[in-house]
């Protein structure tokens, strides 16, 4: 499904990425670690065309998305949650969440049926969805920000850190609701630093450094590996 090959990505002049190629089929969750600084949130941009310094090709059924703005990507049924949520505070959940299908002349015209299917994954959001954004408890913008990528009816979901400084019982809730998206068929590429819960949900992951893929392998078998769990996975990630 995406086809990651010889990417380089970066901010201004400084290179972060350099000739990485990662691959995920469909229906497959994929986890992405590594330590902080290792790029992994710069690939998510990467992917999702919100990071113009890129070239290379990223391959999502069969077109190659390196030289298309984000809103066409989106389109094609990539969508991302990005790391610090970036909820518009001023607007009210509704509003927010019709923000994800307005560019989609398609989504757009089902926007209710599948604000109504974000609501149902997201109960909380329907109590709240004449409430202000920036008043929501930062567990209820993470599930703000997952709803509004929802909107687009995705085929392919980019997760940036979704459970950053959540509670426990929080990072249960959501988890549970991406377990039933995943049962519904939804592809999903995972950044978190919390490795455990990363690689418990997913079947392989990819383990980064310094822009590069160091590792990649089922789940299992690098969440038993201990040498590479002392090399990667103590230190805090992002």
């Amino acid at each position: 499904m995406l086809e990651v090959s010889d990417l380089r990505a970066g901010h201004g002049a400084v290179t972060v990425i350099d000739g990485l190629s990662l691959a995920i089929a469909e229906r497959e969750a994929v986890a992405l670690i590594g330590p902080n600084g290792a790029g992994k949130s710069t690939l998510v941009m990467a992917i999702a065309g919100t990071l113009r310094n890129r070239t290379g090709h990223v391959r999502f059924a069969g077109a190659n998305l390196i030289r298309l703005p984000p809103h066409k990507i989106v389109a094609r049924g990539v969508a991302a949650v990005p790391e610090g949520r970036r909820i518009f505070a001023p607007l009210t959940v509704d509003d927010n969440l019709r923000l994800g299908a307005v560019r989609l002349p398609a989504a757009r015209g089902r926007a209710s049926d599948m604000m109504e299917r974000v609501f149902a994954l997201f109960p909380r959001l329907a109590e709240r969805r004449t409430q202000r954004a920036g008043t929501l408890s930062g567990g209820e913008q993470q599930m703000l920000a997952i709803g509004r990528a929802l909107m687009s009816a995705p085929v392919l979901l980019l997760l940036d850190e979704p459970f950053l400084g959540l509670a426990p019982k929080i990072v249960d809730e959501i988890l549970a609701t991406l377990v039933a998206l995943r049962a519904q068929g939804l592809t999903v590429l995972l950044v978190e630093q919390k490795t455990e819960l990363a690689l418990s949900f997913c079947e392989r992951a990819y383990v980064m450094q310094k822009g590069r893929i160091v590792r990649e392998g089922p789940c299992a078998e690098l969440a038993a590996d201990t040498a590479l769990s002392a090399d990667y996975f103590a230190l805090p990630q992002t």
